[in-house]
């Protein structure tokens, strides 16, 4: 299963309304690029968020979200939330404000040239 469509399609309503969205295929999942920066994914049945990571601490007391490991290492600044968020309109909101908080301040990635 690459990615929930299901899960992809709720946080794209979450996010119409913003002017700057693009969707890619990255990671075996669904990216959702805001303003030109990874800001918020579906992987599998997970939802990956792209937050300040000076702020993990303050989390301790939310339940059902992980910080993103690749290969063993620990990315910074990457959570995964698990989908039953989605049930909880009231969570998806908050997890997806803190992404959308931090997506200012996210570094763009360099432009590959062709």
């Amino acid at each position: 299963m690459p990615f929930d469509e299901f899960l992809a399609n709720h946080i794209r309503k979450k996010l119409k309304y913003l002017p700057d969205v693009e969707e890619k295929i990255m990671f075996s999942g669904l990216v959702f690029m805001v303003n030109g920066k990874m800001c918020i994914g579906v992987m599998k049945d997970k939802i990956m968020l792209r937050i300040n990571s000076e702020i993990l601490n303050t989390l301790v007391n939310k339940d059902r979200w992980a910080q993103m490991k690749m290969v063993g290492k620990m990315m910074k600044g990457y959570i995964l939330v698990s989908e039953d968020v989605i049930n909880q309109n009231i969570e998806l909101d908050f997890w997806i404000n803190l992404a959308l908080e931090f997506n200012p301040l996210a570094k763009a990635s360099k432009k590959k040239k062709i």
